[in-house]
């Protein structure tokens, strides 16, 4: 269906969550409202299909060595390919535009056990065209085929979003709703969305929806979100860290579902945490250059409206009965361990007394819930654990994370660094599960929407 430019300005208000008339929604109400998989049965073989697929893999040089992604598409694919559809997937890797999928390709081409074209220049930069080289591969693929498309962060319009704020909407719009148009006249007109990882403000997931005339939602990423992010949603322990401070939104946004009781941190959250636990007792505790307005342009300084945020997240916590764990002592920059931090000090681990008092709070965690059914959700990691002098918080924590499974809990890793650590510290059955996706699923439980799932459900109500 052809997309106006006005059609498309007030679209992109709906996916930047500028548009009072697109509220932000709670994950059920998102799933309620997109088509899974299935419901494209009836699109008839020869079909061509666009898939948006988790291209942002690094294959080893073996199936199953770094290649989780792409075998998480497979049943999606396989659903295609059964049917005879002309499937067109497209994707990036990394963030850096030079890039290629070549390698991404192959991998994908082993794992499905067939060939698949690759189109490396595929779009007109200038223009916006789709160049004449993709229908004609469209036109001469057999049914059943798979075609993919080189980088999409290679064209500067796969990333005009990444930044963008509600003023620049109009002038976005015209040559947004033009990438749409392309897309949906000369490659598909039914799209299906298998990129659970693609959590950015990226045009291939948030803009061409906008064109097509069915959507769904492909099988894995389904299946992550109506199970074990589902369950999710019930945890009454969460473990948050990491470097930036917004952290500190989707904290808050998990703790007012009502559920959490237990609350362990690390990293710059749990500075600011720990600064407003102490202004609350009356006292104060020195987070060293995390605070010094010198270092304001650095992704750990937490200002001071953030302490205050802070305040009121633990006050009301406190009022529910939620435990929060803060570290004990701290590895600095220089390498000492120490109970304060300096003016000058950065604290990158959480010290040895915090692992043991950590250890000592899981156990008490585990006696609370002794007997009933209980969910863990862990997130990030305790300090900067790719340098060794500044892993073992991390390390440790591992264990407890197993510990928990052990006795009974069902306990989720929110992928990303938390992911990358257990992979490097324990195995995977350490664990209930562990997401292919970080960013996506602190969205899902925290303070704001995935925003290919506010395109989904624009793009099935219309």
């Amino acid at each position: 269906m052809k997309v106006t430019v006005e059609k498309m300005e007030k679209w992109l208000r709906g996916v930047l969550g500028s548009d009072p008339e697109v509220p932000a929604l709670e994950l059920p109400e998102y799933l309620k409202a997109i088509p899974e998989l299935d419901s494209l049965a009836d699109v008839p073989s020869g079909t061509p299909v666009l898939v948006r697929g988790d291209t942002d893999a690094k294959p080893g040089a073996k199936i199953g060595e770094g290649d989780i992604r792409l075998r998480c598409m497979k049943d999606t694919l396989q659903f295609g390919r059964d049917r005879g559809w002309k499937q067109i997937i497209f994707g990036h890797i990394g963030r850096e535009p030079e890039k290629s999928l070549n390698k991404v390709r192959d991998r994908l081409a082993e794992i499905m056990g067939c060939e698949i074209t690759f189109i490396k220049d595929w779009l007109n930069p200038e223009t916006l065209e789709i160049l004449p080289e993709v229908s004609a591969a469209i036109q001469k693929a057999a049914p059943g085929s798979l075609i993919m498309l080189e980088n999409v962060r290679k064209y500067d319009i796969e990333r005009v979003l990444w930044k963008a704020k509600a003023n620049d909407i109009p002038k976005l719009a015209p040559r947004l709703a033009k990438l749409a148009n392309e897309f949906a006249e000369k490659v598909a007109r039914v799209y299906v969305h298998e990129a659970f990882s693609a959590g950015s403000l990226d045009a291939s997931s948030l803009v061409v929806p906008a064109a097509m005339e069915r959507v769904a939602m492909g099988k894995y990423e389904w299946g992550q979100f109506t199970g074990p992010l589902m369950e999710c949603l019930e945890a009454v322990l969460v473990v948050s860290s990491g470097l930036k401070i917004d952290k500190l939104d989707d904290l808050t946004a998990m703790i007012n579902r009502g559920k959490i009781r237990w609350v362990f941190t690390g990293g710059s959250l749990a500075m600011g945490l720990k600064k407003a636990a102490a202004q609350l007792d009356g006292q104060d505790f020195s987070i060293g250059v995390q605070e010094d307005p010198a270092h304001a342009d650095k992704p750990y300084y937490i200002p001071p409206e953030r302490v205050e945020q802070a305040k009121r997240l633990i006050a009301e916590g406190r009022q529910k009965g939620i435990q929060f764990i803060f570290p004990v002592d701290f590895v600095l920059q220089d390498g000492r361990v120490s109970r304060t931090i300096g003016p000058k000090d950065q604290q990158l681990d959480v010290g040895p007394e915090t692992s043991e008092y950590y250890e000592k709070k899981i156990g008490e965690f585990l006696d609370s819930v002794r007997g009933r059914q209980a969910v863990a959700f862990h997130n990030g990691v305790f300090g900067k654990f790719e340098e060794p002098q500044f892993e073992e918080g991390t390390r440790r924590f591992m264990k407890q994370l197993k510990r928990m499974k052990d006795a009974g809990v069902k306990v989720y890793v929110g992928g990303g660094e938390g992911g990358t650590a257990l992979e490097k510290y324990g195995q995977p059955d350490w664990v209930t599960h562990n997401f292919t996706a970080g960013g996506t699923v602190l969205n899902a439980l925290g303070s704001e929407p995935v925003p290919y799932l506010v395109a989904l459900k624009m793009a099935a109500g219309r």
